[in-house]
């Protein structure tokens, strides 16, 4: 027989159990609610960054091209000499900064100044000889006007001896028929026949010195014509051969000059290899100068990011070398030609049974705010990202 405690107790038991099923049936339906709820916020948390992504992709990097290939570039000028000379003294080093005009270096100007001087003779002397030659044709005019008159002279002197010849003729004939009757003398026949003769050979040296003085005349006109080429339609200033010896001096003043060599413009000293002592020759490097302040960028686009980039759009650039601290910004100025691959020294086989697409990169031109360069100086193959603004 059970006692009345333990039977309260079991009443205890009873009643206990239904309530804790409760309690955990309870807790359960609170737990599933919470873990919906969770599911929920995270279901909404992630369409939310789905709703936000697309539009930022819509509103804003649709309008952008980004990339990190870019790299900065210049129009290095390769310092040469265009004389061959000794180099007698080198003023700048390897990353010393220069101006527009400076002396980089100086030749042995001995020589240079030699072929100055001889060209400076040879071009007086030539004047000299120029102005002689119009000298010359007046000269030549009034050897022509004497030639004219000696021509004049021996024709009087023909007409004088042909005028002699017939009188001596005629002479001769009369004496013979008188001779015939005894009415002169054989000495005056003799002497008749002596000046005929002797007026025909007057004739005859007449006649040569006609043609003498017309062969005279016509030689001095010749030389007068020959002389009239060298000075026709010219002055002794535009005279060719005062040109050519000026020309010739104005070479020799240049190659003097080109002695000194200056930089072209304002830039950065780089891979110096002239030294003092070295002979100089055409073509040969004697170091670079990189215009810094001129810098660009070549940023290598892929080709699927291209179709809507043009030039003049804005570019918003940042470099490896100041980091996200610094902004520069340029503008568009142009496409290469081709992709890198195109001009590569051993160009892609693409034309085998082995081929593999590859997403090509093409070259595009960013020009810098000069400003924003004098207040953070680049140089030149310092990596860059560039970001165009398509949206324009």
């Amino acid at each position: 027989m059970s006692s009345p405690h333990s039977t309260v107790a079991r009443i205890h038991e009873h009643d206990v159990e239904p309530e804790v099923e409760t309690i955990d049936a309870q807790n359960d339906a609170a737990n599933t609610g919470k873990r919906k709820q969770m599911f929920t916020r995270l279901g909404l948390g992630i369409a939310a960054i789905a709703v936000a992504y697309a539009a930022y992709d819509v509103l804003i990097a649709s309008n952008h091209v980004e990339t990190d290939n870019a790299y900065v570039g210049a129009d290095v000028a390769q310092i040469t000499t265009q004389v061959t000379a000794p180099v007698r003294e080198v003023l700048v080093s390897d990353t010393q900064a220069v101006k527009k005009g400076d002396v980089l270096v100086r030749l042995d100007d001995t020589d240079a100044r030699i072929a100055l001087a001889k060209a400076e003779a040879n071009l007086a002397l030539t004047e000299r000889r120029v102005k002689g030659l119009s000298a010359t044709d007046l000269g030549l005019g009034a050897q022509i006007a004497a030639r004219a008159a000696d021509e004049a002279r021996a024709a009087a002197s023909l007409t004088a001896a042909r005028a002699d010849l017939e009188k001596a003729s005629v002479d001769m004939k009369r004496r013979e028929a008188l001779a015939a009757s005894g009415s002169v003398s054989g000495e005056e026949l003799t002497v008749a026949r002596s000046a005929l003769a002797t007026a025909t050979a007057n004739l005859r040296a007449a006649e040569a010195a006609v043609s003498l003085a017309g062969a005279n005349r016509q030689a001095a006109n010749g030389t007068r014509e020959a002389n009239r080429v060298l000075i026709e339609n010219t002055t002794p200033e535009t005279n060719p051969e005062v040109l050519a010896a000026r020309a010739t001096r104005d070479q020799a003043k240049v190659d003097l000059e080109r002695t000194i060599i200056r930089a072209p413009f304002d830039g950065i000293v780089a891979r110096r290899s002239v030294q003092v002592g070295q002979r100089a020759e055409p073509g040969k490097g004697l170091m670079s100068v990189v215009p810094v302040n001129a810098a660009y960028v070549d940023a290598n686009y892929k080709e699927v990011q291209l179709s809507k980039v043009h030039a003049g759009q804005s570019v918003t650039l940042k470099s490896d070398l100041y980091g996200s601290s610094v902004t520069y910004h340029g503008k568009v100025v142009g496409f290469s030609g081709g992709t890198g691959a195109a001009f590569a020294v051993i160009p892609a086989q693409n034309a085998t049974g082995n081929w593999i697409k590859v997403v090509q990169r093409l070259p595009v031109r960013v020009a810098l705010d000069p400003k924003e360069l004098a207040a953070h100086p680049l140089r030149v193959g310092l990596s860059m990202t560039a970001d165009i603004d398509v949206s324009k």
